[in-house]
């Protein structure tokens, strides 16, 4: 340990060593890159980012930082092309080279920087007026010129005591920062840290290019729309690379320096790179003022500086407003050419991009060039330089030549715009003062004429004051101090710009406590200061070109006669190639078609998640139909083994066709069996003395068409032809005549008639049958028939057969009824029934008395025709009748009931019955008889019909201890009169009543999308009205709003979602307080409405981020940079990233993506149909919650806009779900053992297993459970059905999909024995539920459908074993409604409804079974049932059908009623609990049943239901 001690010492004073001696030859206090510190009283003085300072008011509309725009002042443009607008081709009167007026660009780019645009971005577009040639030749007026405000003070600009200050981005110091740059990092980036120097590229004589680490201003090249870093070189100055003008003169410093630094290194071998590099800056600067203060500035004003009087703390050297005019005043000297030339004199050609040339450089093209064909070796920067050091500028007036004025290189998409607009519009926006103000700050008299402006220029060109005085409303003291300035200047910069650009320059160096003749400093000592004062900028040429003495004149900025090599001609545009004109940049132009598609695709997501779920669904669906089949694969191997042809019916276009199986028979007859060796069709040929058959004579001769006479055609398609003419041989060979023809295959299936024609035919049949019979409107007939005729006349020559017949009824075509009643009414024994024979069993049938029924019953079942029905005949009867029903009576039972019957009748001693004692049977049932009927297809009976065929339950108010059936009856309109009610009172009280009954729900659901919704509100409040200081809401303003804002709600619901999974959590606090505030039975339907609300949130959502990146994407990069400043960075590319890479290339835009795909998914996989079809596809895609979370928080955590904030939702909802979870975790490992599995019919297994020690649960509870056996752990829930009491659970689980199927053959008993035993399972739970709510009631309705008994077999176990401990409980009555299809599907249910009656000895248990299967019409077989039933019942107390003293009724409950006669009943209870569970169009009808009830100012009916 001490030895590394040691070593960390010994490093660390190596290190410091190494700093110190690095510096050990610097005697001076080096001056930082930022300006700050240079004046120690007022530190941010001069420094990079402080602020303008100004010598004359604001001149702001507002007084606070609203510009001046039309009709205030004049348009911008306008003053362009009418003060600026001028031939070019006239030199500087004082003889001023390009050299200076570049040299002075490059002065102004140390100094003052407020071309950043600042953010928010603001724009002051300059209008272009109509018809201008330049910007609107097509005279559309809508042409703007983009302008964006510089950057300001966030201090400022809040009141007309503190106005908008604007920022200057450079040191105020004439410090070498276009040089050296304005940070020291900056600095770093520039320096080669070798030697001293700064860093080149492969040519040592020039700097190197940029490599992004530093932000070079890289705008477009306006000529060619050349983008890159390409020719973009390093320089201190971020816009050193504008022009190679200006680039030729940045490289003349980089040279120099370099130059110094070689002479340091050469003088002083011993220095360090870092004392090399501080002396050469060092002197540079010093040499850089000194050329600057007292060679350029009296060259460039023609009149000389104050002499220096040495460091004065007290002034102030910031940059002025103002002096942001002597800038824009130096494009007046600006050529549109620039010579170039070489050292003997011979002034160069230059080649343009098209491969011309002439005879200098365009400076309208030439605007931040990247591929410089004629600047590619130092000679070429030297000719440059020499060129421009020999060229005479244009004159100081009022005229700028167009390459400035017109083709100046453009802001945003426009690649040009007018240089001086732009810079008048700056004006606007520092609020500069006017023209006569500024002169009386600077103590010059102030102009009250305008022709006093410029009394030289007034007499040469009179027009141009008089216009441009009614530009100004002839108001002078409004006008402008560029255009005034301007103006007033002729061969001189005129007294006010003099006077400002003099106050600028004095004030910075004498403020300069670093200017290099500050003696004090000690940064030089006096000869060291004459020596830098004899230094001019012709000395600096020759020590960085090739140039000698006499090549360029000793004075480099004005060139007089004798001087070296002059000037062909003063350049003029009309000698040079034109200027590129102006292009508009659509951004999004190449991105439409990509962006749609990808926004289809996105949109596409939904779809193709379906797609998924359906291969899914298909894939389980044909899963379970094996699992299906393979307990009947011994009937299908019977039935493929058994004699036939094996074929494919055809039954029609468009319909399925299927495999078939055709035997023939000796007597003339045809059976066709389905693949289960049912026979599903007969065809009897026997009475016909041919029968035409046609078989295809293409596609393989393997279609036969027999044309069946009196029914539908069979058309089969054998699997050969040779096959084919085996069936046709084995007809003739039994001896069938057959008549036999050829054709193509497509015409022979339109020959033939199929199923369908068949069923048009008869649906006639049945029609004109019932008009005739029941004489009900012939309108429809008579249409029918002037329309078609022909059909109706085939149509009655029609015949039924026996499967036709068997059909309209309903029924098996073998059923012993429809065998006896076709024989009874085919009159003439052909087989078939004409019409008129069909028309005499239905007179009979529909309005026959009750003998005449009767008669016909009898004379059916008497098969012997002796007049006498025996037992044996009435036990035919009645399993005729029973097959309706699936054969749910057995032999015993039916026999006991014909005992009971005839018993009851006094027949006891009788064998048979003649028709007198049969109709005495049905004596007390003549109303029955009288509306029985059979139902045939297409027949409507009356409504009446209808009212009397349902069996509804109502309970006698007579006798309250008991409940007994009364004959269905309707209500008189008496007891209604008192609920007449208007419609509006209803409509109040069932809102009374709903209110009432979902209180809590409401309650609970306006706090939680109260929440929800101010959450949404606060964001788009906040982006629309409080984020101007972003200018977020500029850009996309209702994308924003809506994107931030649903993101706000999203997060929340997203996160409390997750409460409503708790499970433990929940099924705990239900048992507390809170249930009465809270309704945690609804917490799934509350999971499902608060992720429906969050997903057409998230659609929101995601529309609004696909307006906002279609904005992004068309918004100019310096706004962008302004809106994410951790993002981008304003280079003056004005490209905005593509809409891909804000998809594909942020972490919010992927995620985004990414989420929309997860959410698909889960939501499609979690609707109701694809749930019940595949529940693994549903618990497999709905754990994919915690990559959904994972992505929620990395798609807000990298916001681009905002801090993350849906931590804050999310972190306490995630852990109660986590601990919540832990919980059913911990339960989940425990393995539970099976006691006892049964296989029950209706496919339902029950399972008894152990009881856990601390499983403590109630009546109607759930639990989910798991079998690793079946090869997954996906957990399934179903409601126990064992009793709390009880030392077991059980449960009753009904085989509806392939996991419970497959789990009921887990538990078969031979998989069992393969097993040695019942596998495990596993067993989370309990969890509450509605249904555990009954005891709260005093009158409970259970009403229970399908499997959806379960939980109620808890609940009548539970409330029996209650009553006979004498528990205390608030339910006195429980009225329990079991539908059941038939009475076979659940036994199980029965045997636990027997028990109940058993122990039920206070009468607390009322049960009605409603079995639908039965015919629901009222018609004849179900008549007869009912007779029997109501005999068995009378005489055994119990019902026929469950064996249960229950009543048992036909058909489906009206609950309307059933609750109406409960109100009766129980009128002192003003509340009834009702207690739903099965499939939803049940509970919808409860539900609707409740509904209008609680319309009355009656007893308040509450619903609880759960669907499966």
């Amino acid at each position: 340990m001490k030895t590394f001690q040691m070593f960390c010492t010994c490093l660390f004073l190596t290190e410091l060593w190494d700093i110190i001696y690095a510096q050990s030859n610097i005697k001076w206090e080096i001056q930082r890159y930022d300006g700050w510190y240079n004046n120690v009283a007022h530190p941010s003085r001069g420094s990079a980012g402080s602020r303008l300072l100004r010598l004359l008011p604001a001149e702001y509309s507002d007084g606070v930082y609203q510009a001046m725009s039309e009709p205030q002042l004049p348009n911008p443009r306008k003053i362009s092309n009418l003060a600026m607008k001028g031939d070019s081709g006239i030199s500087s009167n004082r003889n001023r080279t390009v050299v200076g007026v570049f040299f002075g660009y490059h002065i102004f780019s140390d100094i003052i920087g407020t071309e950043n645009a600042g953010c928010p971005s603001e724009y002051l577009n300059i209008e272009v007026p109509v018809g201008d040639e330049i910007f609107d030749p097509d005279r559309t007026g809508k042409v703007v010129l983009p302008f964006q405000r510089s950057q300001w003070c966030k201090h400022s600009g809040n009141s007309p005591n503190n106005p908008r200050r604007q920022i200057n981005t450079a040191t105020s110091w004439i410090d070498g920062s276009s040089i050296y740059g304005t940070f020291h990092s900056w600095s770093d980036a520039l320096r080669s840290f070798s030697g001293g120097k700064l860093a080149s590229g492969s040519n040592p004589l020039f700097p190197k290019e940029s490599d992004g680490s530093i932000r070079m201003w890289r705008t477009p090249d306006p000529s060619t729309g050349e983008r890159g870093t390409l020719g973009i070189y390093a320089f201190g100055n971020i816009r050193g690379n504008e022009n190679p003008f200006l680039q030729a003169e940045s490289i003349v410093w980089f040279r120099y320096h370099n130059h110094m630094a070689e002479q340091f290194a050469e003088k002083h071998p011993v220095w360090s790179d870092e004392d090399i590099f501080h002396h050469a800056r060092k002197w540079v600067i010093a040499i850089y003022q000194n050329i600057i203060m007292y060679e350029w500035l009296p060259m460039f004003l023609h009149k000389p500086v104050s002499a220096y009087l040495g460091y004065n703390q007290h002034v102030d050297p910031s940059l002025s407003n103002e002096f942001q005019v002597a800038v824009q005043f130096m494009a007046t000297l600006i050529p549109s050419g620039i010579y170039t030339r070489n050292k003997t004199c011979h002034y160069h050609e230059v080649i343009s991009s098209d491969g011309a040339k002439w005879p200098a450089y365009r400076f309208c093209n030439n605007y931040w060039k990247r591929k410089k064909s004629n600047m590619q070796t130092s000679e070429d920067i030297d000719s440059l330089l020499f060129g421009m050091i020999s060229q005479i500028a244009e004159k100081e007036d009022n005229v700028v030549v167009e390459d400035v004025r017109d083709y100046w290189f453009g802001p945003v998409k426009y690649s040009r715009t007018d240089y001086i607009s732009s810079s008048i519009q700056r004006g606007r926006d520092l609020g500069l003062g006017f023209f006569n103000r500024a002169r009386e700050y600077f103590g010059l008299h102030p102009i009250r004429n305008w022709t006093d402006i410029n009394p030289n220029l007034y007499q040469t060109n009179k027009q141009l004051f008089e216009d441009l005085a009614m530009l100004y409303n002839n108001d002078i003291e409004k006008l402008e101090i560029l255009p005034g300035a301007m103006l007033e200047s002729s061969g001189d910069p005129g007294e006010l710009l003099t006077a400002i650009i003099l106050d600028q320059f004095q004030r910075l160096r004498d403020g300069d406590r670093f200017w290099f003749e500050n003696e004090k400093n000690g940064l030089f000592t006096s000869n060291e200061i004459s020596q830098i004062r004899n230094t001019s900028f012709h000395d600096i040429i020759l020590a960085v070109t090739s140039a000698d003495p006499g090549d360029i004149q000793r004075q480099v900025f004005t060139w007089v006669n004798g001087d070296p090599c002059p000037q062909p001609e003063q350049i003029s545009a009309e000698n040079l190639s034109a200027c590129v004109p102006l292009t508009v940049t659509d951004y999004f132009e190449d991105s439409v078609t990509g962006y749609s598609i990808l926004f289809v695709a996105i949109c596409s997501f939904p779809l193709v998640s379906y797609f998924i779920a359906w291969i899914v669904a298909q894939s389980r669906k044909k899963d379970f139909k094996k699992i299906q089949k393979k307990n009947a694969i011994s009937s299908v191997k019977m039935v493929l083994s058994a004699e036939g042809i094996a074929a494919q019916e055809w039954h029609g276009p468009k319909e399925p066709i299927c495999p078939v199986l055709i035997q023939i028979y000796p007597q003339q007859l045809i059976k066709v069996l389905d693949s289960w060796s049912s026979v599903i069709r007969t065809i009897t040929l026997q009475n016909y003395t041919d029968i035409t058959v046609i078989q295809s004579n293409n596609r393989g001769c393997r279609t036969l068409l027999v044309k069946v006479p009196k029914e539908y055609d069979l058309v089969l398609i054998f699997y050969c032809e040779e096959e084919c003419q085996s069936f046709i041989n084995q007809l003739q060979e039994n001896g069938i005549i057959l008549k036999e023809y050829k054709m193509k295959e497509h015409n022979l299936f339109k020959e033939a008639v199929t199923k369908k024609q068949r069923s048009q035919i008869l649906e006639t049949f049945f029609r004109q049958s019932f008009a005739q019979v029941l004489q009900i409107n012939q309108s429809d007939i008579e249409n029918f028939t002037a329309k078609r005729c022909t059909k109706v006349i085939e149509a009655l020559k029609c015949e039924l057969s026996r499967t036709e017949f068997a059909e309209s009824l309903g029924l098996k075509p073998h059923s012993m009824f429809v065998e006896s009643m076709f024989s009874l009414a085919d009159e003439d024994g052909n087989g078939y029934l004409s019409f008129r024979e069909f028309l005499n069993i239905l007179v009979i049938l529909m309005k026959g008395s009750p003998k005449e029924k009767s008669r016909l019953m009898f004379t059916m079942y008497d098969i012997d025709g002796n007049g006498f029905l025996s037992k044996e005949e009435f036990f035919t009867m009645l399993k005729s009748f029973i097959e309706i029903s699936n054969n749910c009576l057995s032999k015993d039972q039916a026999e006991q009931v014909i005992e009971s019957m005839f018993k009851e009748a006094g027949f006891e001693n009788k064998t048979e019955l003649t028709w007198e004692d049969f109709h005495y049977l049905l004596r007390d049932h003549d109303k029955e008889l009288r509306l029985s009927q059979l139902r045939f297809k297409g027949m409507e009976a009356p409504e009446v019909f209808n009212q009397m065929c349902r069996r509804v339950s109502f309970i006698d108010s007579m006798e309250p201890g008991r409940n007994r059936l009364v004959e269905p009856r309707l209500y008189t309109e008496a007891k209604k009169d008192k609920y007449q009610k208007s419609k509006m009172h209803q409509k109040i009280q069932e809102l009374k009543r709903f209110v009432e009954n979902y209180r809590r729900h409401i309650v609970c659901a306006i706090i939680f999308y109260g929440i929800s919704i101010g959450l949404f509100i606060e964001r788009a409040y906040h982006y629309i009205f409080e984020s101007q200081h972003t200018g977020i809401a500029e850009v996309s303003l209702p994308g924003i709003a809506i994107s931030r804002g649903s993101a706000a709600s999203i997060s929340f619901m997203y996160s409390y979602i997750l409460l409503t999974m708790c499970r433990n959590l929940i099924t705990f606090l239900r048992e507390t307080f809170l249930n009465q505030y809270i309704p945690f039975d609804a917490a799934v339907d509350f999971h499902r409405l608060v992720a429906k609300t969050a997903l057409i949130l998230t659609v929101l959502h995601s529309l609004g981020h696909a307006v906002n990146i279609y904005m992004f994407s068309i918004t100019p990069l310096s706004t962008l940079a302004c809106l994410f400043p951790k993002v981008f960075m304003d280079d003056g590319s004005d490209l905005p990233q593509k809409y891909y890479w804000w998809f594909f290339q942020t972490i919010p835009g992927f995620t985004g993506v990414i989420l929309l795909a997860v959410l698909a998914l889960m939501y499609v996989f979690s609707s109701r149909h694809f749930r019940r079809i595949s529940f693994r596809g549903f618990w497999l895609t709905h754990h994919l919650y915690i990559l959904l979370y994972i992505l929620t928080i990395l798609h807000g955590s990298f916001g681009l806009l905002q801090e993350p904030k849906f931590y804050a939702y999310f972190i306490v909802p995630a852990i109660v779900f986590v601990g919540d979870s832990l919980i059913s975790l911990n339960r989940k490992k425990r393995e539970i053992s099976v006691i006892k599995a049964e296989l029950l019919p209706s496919d339902v297994t029950c399972l008894r297993f152990q009881r856990p020690l601390d499983f403590e649960y109630k009546s109607g509870q759930w639990v989910r459970i798991a079998c690793l056996a079946l090869g997954t752990n996906e957990y399934h829930p179903f409601t126990l059905t064992s009793a709390p009491h009880e030392e077991t659970l059980s449960l009753h689980i009904r085989a509806a999909g392939p996991w419970t199927t497959r789990l009921r053959e887990l538990y078969s008993p031979q998989s069992v024995t393969e097993l040695n035993g019942y596998p495990m399972i596993y067993l989370d739970g309990p969890f509450g539920e509605g249904h555990q709510e009954w005891n709260k009631y005093e009158v409970s309705v259970l009403v229970g459908g399908g499997i959806g008994v379960t939980p109620f077999a808890s609940i009548l176990k539970d409330l029996v074993f209650k009553s006979s401990i004498k528990s205390k409980m608030m339910c006195k009555k429980v009225y329990f409604i079991w539908v059941t299809r038939t009475q076979r599907q659940f036994e199980w249910l029965a045997d636990i409804i027997r028990e109940v009656e058993e122990n039920d000895k206070h009468d607390l248990v009322s049960v009605h079974i409603y079995i639908t299967q039965l015919a629901e019409k009222f018609d004849l077989r179900t008549t007869m049932l009912y007779i029997c039933e109501r005999h068995f019942q009378k005489v055994l107390n119990r019902s026929l059908f469950t064996g249960l003293r229950s009543i048992t009724h036909f058909g489906r409950p009206q609950f309307e009623q059933f609750f109406i006669s409960l109100q009766e009943v129980h009128p002192e209870v003003h509340k009834i609990g009702i207690f739903s569970c099965g499939p939803p169009g049940m509970t919808k009808n409860v539900d609707k049943a409740c509904q209008l009830l609680n319309k009355r100012d009656q007893t308040h009916f509450s619903h609880h239901f759960e669907n499966f």
